[in-house]
C-alpha cells in the first residue's frame, strides 16, 4: 500500500525545463501520485484556497516540485503557502487539518552540489536555504523529509537527465511505500543519497 501522492509542480517557465519535464515524465504514470501544475491552475496567482485545501486533504505525501530561484522558490509557491497553509486550518489552536503529512521538496539548480556547502560559493547547504518551508510544515504538525536535489541542470547531458529522473521515480517509490520510515532519512541531507 503507497501513500497517496501529490505533486505540485511549482515552475513559471516549465515549458522550457527538460530537466523538470523529464522528472515529472518518470513519475507521472504511478498510479498513487496526482500531478498538480499549480502555475498552469493559477497563471493570476489568484489561488483557490478551499480547492487546494480539500486536495491537500485527499494526499498523504505532498513533494513540491520547483527550481530554485536565487535560494529560494518561485513566486507562486510563496503566495500559494501564505494563502492555503492558514491559521485556524493548517496550525494554531484549531489548525491540525495537515497532521502526520509528509513533505519533501524536489529541487532543480544549476548549480553543482560543492557549491551549496559551508565551504562552497554559496556558503550554505540546500537544505539551509529551505529552513523556512521546513519550519512551517513542522508548525502545520508535519513531517519533513530532506529534499531530493538535481544540481548542474544548465550542463546536463541527456543521458544525466534520464539518470536523475529515474532516481526522482526510485525515490517517490521507496517514500511513498508504506513501510519507509521517516527517521530513516533524517540523517541524510539528500533523499538522493538513500537511493544511491
Amino acid at each position: 500500500m503507497n501513500k497517496r501522492v501529490l505533486l505540485l509542480l511549482f515552475h513559471p517557465r516549465f515549458e522550457t525545463s527538460l530537466v523538470n519535464k523529464s522528472l515529472l515524465n518518470a513519475v507521472s504514470d504511478l498510479p498513487y501520485v496526482r500531478v498538480h501544475d499549480v502555475y498552469e491552475h493559477y497563471p493570476d496567482f489568484n489561488v483557490a484556497v478551499k480547492r487546494e485545501q480539500a486536495l491537500l486533504l485527499e494526499h498523504d505525501l505532498f513533494v513540491f516540485q520547483h527550481p530554485f530561484y536565487w535560494y529560494n522558490f518561485p513566486p507562486l509557491m510563496k503566495q500559494w503557502t501564505d494563502l492555503v497553509l492558514e491559521h485556524g486550518w493548517a496550525y494554531g489552536r484549531a489548525g491540525n487539518q495537515l497532521n502526520h503529512k509528509w513533505v519533501l521538496n524536489a529541487v532543480t539548480t544549476g548549480g553543482v552540489r560543492e557549491a551549496y556547502s559551508h565551504e562552497g560559493r554559496n556558503r550554505h547547504t540546500v537544505g539551509e536555504f529551505l529552513f523556512a518551508m521546513e519550519q512551517t510544515c513542522r508548525l502545520c504538525g508535519m513531517t519533513y523529509l530532506p529534499p531530493f536535489v538535481v544540481h548542474n541542470t544548465n550542463r546536463m547531458t541527456n543521458a544525466e537527465q534520464e539518470s536523475a529522473a529515474r532516481l526522482y521515480r526510485q525515490m517517490l517509490q521507496r517514500v511513498s511505500d508504506a513501510q519507509f520510515d521517516p527517521l530513516m532519512a533524517a540523517s541524510s541531507p539528500y533523499l538522493n543519497d538513500l537511493i544511491n
